[in-house]
């Protein structure tokens, strides 16, 4: 049975290719799922891709993944990357390895973007390439031990 690696999604990322897309680019969240489910048959692992703009789900998605044995997350907290403690803690609660996602790159953007408790606690982080990002994580974490 292959590895499963969850692909969490925070806030308002069910509306990529509506959103600011000089920003965030013309994909949307269905083609990214697509992007990843392929590279994911490649590399024999499976995707669980969810997206909530709720902060309690992802808490909950994160604390199932651990249960379920996953092998990784990559999550795009959106939003919630630059005010969660609650995300923190729950990375910091879970011994599935993290992996922060972000289409583009937060330290180039507005102040209130640099700071990030998901990368605080995750293994690694992945930003500024837009749909890529994902794709380059999961590659990462399709290749964690």
């Amino acid at each position: 049975m292959p590895a499963t690696i969850y692909v969490l999604n925070g806030p308002n990322l069910n509306l990529l290719g509506m959103r600011e897309p000089d920003v965030y680019g013309a994909d949307t969240l269905d083609d990214i799922a697509g992007m990843l489910e392929d590279r994911a048959r490649e590399l024999g692992v499976e995707v669980e891709v969810r997206q909530s703009n709720h902060e309690g789900h992802l808490v909950d998605w994160l604390h199932e993944a651990q249960a379920e044995g996953a092998r990784a997350v990559l999550l795009n907290a959106a939003a919630f990357t630059h005010t969660s403690v609650a995300l923190y803690d729950a990375i910091r609660a879970i011994r599935t390895p993290v992996i922060e996602v972000h289409l583009s790159n937060p330290h180039a953007r507005e102040a209130f973007r640099h700071k990030s408790y998901v990368a605080m606690a995750a293994r690694g982080s992945i930003s500024g390439f837009g749909a890529q990002s994902y794709v380059l994580a999961l590659e990462a974490a399709a290749r964690l031990p």
